[in-house]
């Protein structure tokens, strides 16, 4: 099946590449993945990228990451490590689900990634009005073994809302919702309400943007496994960076990032 948009994205015009920031699995103690975010070829940030592409250019940019992301992920994970690779997408850049896999598809199967360590992750903040299109392509992913992810969860559109049209494998629950959760009784009883209900959706969890061991230990005592931001480590271009856990970096992710 093809579609009409999956033939006629418009070229970019810029070249652009990834940043690596991981994600710790504070449950086992190590690293369980790393998000790859678009960059400059200078390192400029995704605001900077995301200004150059039109409307016109949604879908081509929407796939050339998928295949940027996968490509350096093949060169960069050690070999033998089970890791994941989260890859952010647009749903309004996927027309039809079964066709816009195609490159992806064909990404990994030429670097021999296996399809199962990767994440698809969509923003809250994008508005989805069709959520009978974003289901359909969530199920059409998860056909061919991909994990699904919902981003900046608590900020953005939808809200709980979202969670009663379908159910991801992973929510990031947003950094709104962890700054400074350790000095606050409201956001620590929203985040053990959207625990609760994660558990009874057999959804996981994923904190991101901590920047304090404080802002971690409260989360970690809530039940939250997952963690990502700048406490454990910054996203590195086109590399992946040591991470801290506690005042020391672990020891095998700088033996990684040095591969």
């Amino acid at each position: 099946m093809a579609c009409e948009g999956c033939t006629t994205g418009t070229q970019l015009g810029f070249d652009f590449s990834m940043a690596f920031q991981p994600i710790y699995d504070a449950e086992a103690g190590r690293v369980w993945g790393y998000e790859a975010l678009v960059r400059g070829k200078s390192g400029e940030g995704a605001f900077e990228v995301l200004s150059k592409v039109s409307p016109e250019q949604k879908y081509r940019f929407d796939q050339d990451c998928r295949v940027k992301a996968i490509e350096l992920a093949s060169r960069l994970f050690p070999a033998g490590e089970d890791l994941m690779l989260s890859i952010n997408f647009m749903p309004k850049a996927v027309y039809e689900p079964a066709a816009c896999l195609r490159a992806t598809l064909l990404a990994a199967k030429r670097t021999r990634f296996p399809t199962s360590s990767i994440m698809f992750e969509f923003t809250e903040n994008e508005e989805v009005a069709d959520t009978a299109h974003l289901t359909n392509i969530i199920t059409e992913y998860r056909k061919h073994g991909f994990t699904t992810a919902v981003d900046d969860f608590g900020a953005g559109h939808a809200g709980l809302g979202l969670l009663v049209d379908f159910q991801p494998d992973l929510i990031k629950i947003d950094m709104k919702l962890i700054r400074g959760i350790d000095a606050s009784p409201a956001r620590q009883a929203v985040v053990a309400g959207v625990v609760g209900i994660a558990a009874d959706l057999d959804i996981t969890l994923l904190a991101e943007g901590i920047e304090t061991e404080e802002e971690f230990l409260v989360l970690k005592d809530a039940g939250i496994r997952l963690f990502q931001g700048y406490w454990f480590a910054k996203p590195a271009f086109e590399e992946l960076p040591p991470v801290r856990f506690g005042s020391v970096p672990d020891a095998a992710a700088r033996v990684w990032s040095a591969d």
